[in-house]
Parts: C-alpha cells; sequence; structure tokens
C-alpha cells in the first residue's frame, strides 16, 4: 500500500509541475524574453510521466501541440523559435548577471551555463520549412 500511495504522490507532483511549466508558457506568449518552448516541452516530459489524459490533451493543444508533436518526431524546432530562445537566454543571464550577480565566480559560471544551454539548442534538429508546391 505505500508504494500505491508514493506513486500516487509522484502523480500529483509531476502533474502540478506540468501545469506550472505550462503558466510559464502562456506568459511566454505575451511577455516578450519570457521562452514558450521549452516550458511546454517541460510539460509534456511531466505530463507523460503523470497523466495520459493531460499529455493527450496537451499534444491535441491548437497552439502548443505542434510544439510537442515535432519534438516527439524527432523534427526539432523552427529557426525562429530557435533564435527566440538564444536571445531570451542572451536578455535573461545578462540582466541576471549585471544587476544580481555580486560574485565573480557566479557571474562566471552563469556566462558558462548560458553558453552552454545556447549551444545546445543550437545543436537540436532544425525544423525544415514547408515549401509549398
Amino acid at each position: 500500500m505505500a508504494k500505491q500511495a508514493q506513486r500516487r504522490i509522484a502523480r500529483i507532483i509531476l502533474t502540478g509541475l506540468g501545469f506550472l511549466s505550462l503558466g510559464v508558457a502562456v506568459v511566454g506568449l505575451v511577455l516578450p524574453g519570457i521562452p514558450t518552448t521549452g516550458p511546454v516541452l517541460l510539460s509534456a516530459y511531466f505530463f507523460s510521466r503523470s497523466s495520459e489524459r493531460f499529455d493527450n490533451w496537451l499534444i491535441g493543444h491548437r497552439v502548443f501541440g505542434p510544439i510537442v508533436r515535432d519534438w516527439r518526431a524527432g523534427l526539432g524546432f523552427s529557426r525562429r523559435a530557435k533564435a527566440l530562445s538564444i536571445v531570451a537566454i542572451a536578455v535573461t543571464f545578462s540582466t541576471t548577471i549585471v544587476f544580481a550577480a555580486t560574485n565573480a565566480i557566479i557571474r562566471v559560471a552563469l556566462v558558462v551555463l548560458a553558453v552552454g544551454i545556447a549551444a545546445y539548442i543550437y545543436r537540436l534538429p532544425t525544423k525544415a520549412l514547408k515549401t509549398s508546391v
């Protein structure tokens, strides 16, 4: 019985994290500098581990569904999504480094982290443009 309770708690936590990251994605739709794609994919990960119902809902969503379907199909991101993500990383990390990081070691660590994340995003597959015939 204890394992079943642990699984239930884990599902509740993962579902909550899925909605939290989806909330960040929704905010990212209207506020520049806040990412959308990453939080949507994180939500998809959490929902796939916790709720088939919410996972299916997200996959079928008009706005967020194509991001998840393309990612799961291995198609990657559009050039626009990659560029916006890298710009958002540059802006947010730069702002944090200038205004919040007081220690030189923390600043260097943030630069390394930002470059690493941007490089990872850059190396992800780029979705081919749809061509009309």
